[in-house]
Order: structure tokens, then sequence, then C-alpha cells
């Protein structure tokens, strides 16, 4: 009797010890994926049409957190722990960032930088200008587009041109709301961005009192995006396992940004 007791009681010892070794394995597991992910990379998806002919909605892309050093937007829930930025690199013009909506610091956003500190930016017509030059553009034809509001319009795209940097732009024509702007002036220790598809975009043209980005603070920067890993069509959805299938995009898949 008493050995079937000690048998009992080791058999309930070996199974709290595996059960301790599987939550300390978990444990570990977690600490190493968040040091990677606040580290050296982190995946977002991209939820709107703001980037595109570049980034569709739907696009699973990975960002390099290293890329302009760590400010505390590069933890989980960006907890305020210390300002400024550590080992802060500056972006380039032409880089595609994801970083915190100033007005809430919360909301992750993915634009192109356009502008740099002290940049003075302006739309005229539907043209970018740089420091009062425009930034030099090759028209590359129209393709049609469903507005999404029942009807079908034109999209013209161009090849734009930024510090050797060159990427392609949707324009719905010369006559859109943000495509006549006063000059901007981006203030020190500040960034300003811009979505590719320039007339579908709530960007720093747009201040944030309405709404829009306004300049972005180099603290808000979480990293720049550089591949396109994986990619879906709207209606995909982790509960109808067909549709990883159905609508995924395999053109995209593995696509390096510019």
């Amino acid at each position: 009797m008493s050995e079937n007791v000690a048998a009992q009681s080791q058999s309930k010892t070996s199974a709290a010890t595996e059960i301790v070794e599987i939550i300390k394995t978990v444990v570990y597991a977690l600490l190493i994926a968040l040091f990677l992910r606040v580290i050296f990379f982190q995946p977002f998806t991209i939820p709107s049409a703001s980037m595109e002919p570049n980034l569709y909605e739907g696009d699973y892309i990975i960002v390099s957190k290293f890329t302009y050093g760590w400010s505390h937007h590069s933890i989980p829930f960006s907890p305020p722990l210390f300002s400024g930025r550590i080992m802060d690199r500056p972006a380039h013009r032409g880089d595609i960032v994801v970083f915190k909506l100033p007005r809430d610091n919360h909301t992750d956003y993915v634009k192109r930088v356009i502008g740099l500190p002290g940049d003075r930016i302006q739309m005229k017509q539907g043209l970018l200008y740089l420091n009062n030059v425009q930034v030099p553009r090759v028209f590359l034809g129209v393709t049609k587009e469903d507005s999404g509001y029942g009807f079908v319009r034109d999209v013209f795209k161009y090849r734009e041109t930024i510090d050797g940097k060159s990427f392609t732009t949707n324009d719905f024509g010369t006559g859109e709301e943000l495509d006549n702007t006063d000059v901007y002036v981006v203030p020190q220790g500040h960034y300003f961005m811009m979505g590719d598809n320039r007339d579908n975009s709530s960007d720093s043209r747009v201040p944030p009192a309405a709404g829009g980005v306004g300049y972005v603070p180099a603290e808000n920067l979480v990293g720049k995006a550089q591949i396109i890993l994986l990619s879906w069509k709207p209606g995909a959805s982790i509960l109808k396992p067909w549709t990883w299938v159905l609508n995924a995009r395999p053109s995209r898949f593995f696509h390096l940004l510019q």
C-alpha cells in the first residue's frame, strides 16, 4: 500500500515539475520574441490604400526597429520609460516609415518621408515642390480603379525621384483637396510624411486638428519598412482557412520595399 502511495506521490511531483518546465519554456519563448520585436524587427499589416501602388491593404510587412535607433515607442504600448532616441539615426527622404500618430501617440501609421527638418514643402497644381524645386516625375500611364462609391475613376501613375530614390505614386488629377497647399516648413526634430496615393492619404499636409498627421516628431518613428513578407486581398480571415489560399497575392510575397 505504501509503495502505491509513494508511486502516486512521485507521479504527482513529476507532473508538477513537467508543468513548471512547460511554463518556463513558454515564458522564455515569449521573452525572446519580445526582445526580437523590440530590438530588431516587428510585423505590421497595412489597413488602408493610402500607400498604393506600393503598399496594398492586406500587405504584411516587416519593419526594422534598429534603423533609426530606439525610442519608448519601440516598446509595445509605448510606456513612457524615457524620452528621445537611443542610438539615434536620421530617416532619409524616400524612406517608408512606420510611426506613432502624433495626436494620440498610439495609432500606427505608415507613410513615406518627404521632408526633413528645415525643408520647405508645397503642393501646387498636384505637383510636389521640395525647397522651391519641383520633385521630378515621369508619367507612367492611366489605370482604372473602383472608387468604392459606385463609380470607376481614372488613376494617373507617375514615377517620382527624391534624393536618387524612385517610387511610383497615384494621382487622381490636379483639382483634389490637397493639390494646392501653403508652404510647410518642417520644424527641427520633425519629419514631413506623405502617402504615395497622393489624393487618398491623410498625412502631414493635414493638421492634427483636422484629423491629419501634421509634422511627425523623430521620437515617434517606430522603424523602416523593409519587405512585404506576405499579402492577402480584403476578405481574408484567420477564421476562414480557405481564404488563406483563395485571397493570397503570391506575386507580392517577399517583395523588397524602396
